[in-house]
């Protein structure tokens, strides 16, 4: 069984649907299906910018998570293996050179990087791991800019505590850092949680996923934050659709919770959203879902839910192409383009990028081709610099199967 297998487990239907059992050993798999096909970009060039060879060099292996990039073009993220096993915080400067921030002992100081990083002005980078800490339940962690970790949070799992985060932090002006935890305690917060973390790293659990009939449950990705202080997320199951297939939710700054969509609400609805959400300036929410979109066990959706809880279905992947499965977030330029990546397609297994137009027509940025060396299955979302080149990661692929650091250059 290879890594990738291994570390999609933790957002497995069976699983999310049992949040109390053991984590999984086995991963969505990403499968073919006949499927129309999407238009091919022209002019769109892939470049791979680095290759991960893993724990046999102590470099990284299988990202999964989105990168941030600073005004320098350098690239920095985390990888849920390698190092010494435990997952790496890495950094690609504009020439591909890579250096290893931090490589991840396990134990207390955390193990297996889950989402992506956040940067403060100083320099100093935060994150989350989904294992290790005092009680094994995952950390909040900190970076400095000299590489020194320090443990914020260690997550327990009792007295309402949150466990296994899986996404990527938000922080506001305040130096607050906001996520969210796939589980929680055995009692009222065992469906996971939403949290805050303060400057002097007291944790407020600002709301619990109970499991009550109707809410959602197991949020496996990060958060949207507006002006006012509301937070916005997704959880990858729960509902009012039987056990259900995922929710939007909004948080008051007060800690009142309104869900806004549940999955699915017809038979052409998404199921189990698995990436974070992103806002525009209207208050419109986007996102993608990993199945649904044609029925039960289609190939995933990109959707949009505005102001007043209104879904809307903008692209169903089993039925318009473009790939399958989508497990990234969203970026959105200022003509209304979206941008984002699916773990599979119905060629090369290997997954794409792609472009969806605000008129609801997809193009296939690039499908990802790993018999010849290319990545394959990247699970996270672009990052996009001001000439318009798109950056992502790969989770498997490249010459030792351990993932990418891809550029795509229009």
């Amino acid at each position: 069984m290879n890594c990738g297998v291994q570390r999609w487990s933790s957002i497995s239907r069976t699983r999310f649907r049992a949040a109390h059992a053991a984590l999984a050993l086995s991963m969505f798999l990403v499968r073919v299906f006949l499927a129309p096909q999407a238009a091919q970009a022209q002019g769109y060039s892939e470049a791979v910018l680095y290759i991960f060879q893993g724990t046999a060099n102590h470099d990284g292996s299988n990202p999964a998570a989105p990168l941030i990039r600073d005004s320098a073009g350098n690239l920095y993220g985390t990888t849920y293996y390698g190092g010494v096993g435990n997952g790496t915080v890495f950094k690609l400067d504009p020439s591909g050179t890579e250096t290893i921030l931090y490589t991840f002992p396990g134990g207390k100081r955390g193990a297996h990087p889950s989402g992506g990083l956040v940067r403060d002005g100083a320099g100093n980078f935060y994150g989350v791991t989904f294992a290790g800490g005092t009680a094994g339940g995952g950390t909040v962690f900190k970076l400095s800019k000299a590489g020194r970790e320090s443990v914020l949070h260690s997550f327990t799992g009792t007295g309402g505590d949150g466990i296994k985060p899986m996404g990527s932090l938000i922080r506001d002006s305040a130096g607050n850092l906001y996520g969210t935890t796939s589980q929680g305690d055995a009692g009222t917060c065992q469906y996971g949680t939403v949290f805050k973390l303060d400057p002097s790293s007291k944790e407020t659990v600002l709301y619990c996923f109970a499991g009550v009939q109707g809410d959602g449950r197991n949020p496996s990705a990060g958060l949207v934050r507006d002006s006012v202080g509301n937070l916005y997320g997704t959880t990858y199951s729960g509902g009012t659709q039987g056990e259900g297939f995922g929710t939007v939710f909004k948080i008051d700054p007060s800690g009142k919770e309104t869900v806004l969509h549940n999955f699915p609400a017809t038979a052409s609805d998404g199921e189990n959203p698995a990436a974070a959400l992103i806002r525009d300036s209207a208050g419109n929410l986007y996102g993608t879902t990993y199945a649904g979109g044609g029925g039960f066990g289609s190939d995933g959706t990109v959707f949009k839910v505005d102001p007043s809880g209104t879904e809307t279905v903008l692209l169903s992947f089993g039925t318009s192409g473009g790939g399958s499965r989508p497990l990234g977030g969203l970026i959105r330029d200022s003509a209304g383009n979206l941008y984002g990546t699916t773990s599979g397609h119905t060629q090369s297994d290997g997954g794409t990028a792609f472009e969806l137009a605000p008129g609801g027509s997809v193009t296939v940025l690039h499908a990802f081709t790993p018999l010849t060396g290319d990545g394959s299955s990247p699970q996270a979302g672009l990052v996009p610099d001001s000439a318009g080149n798109l950056y992502g990661t790969t989770y498997l692929g490249g010459e030792w199967g351990k993932g990418t650091v891809f550029e795509l250059t229009p």
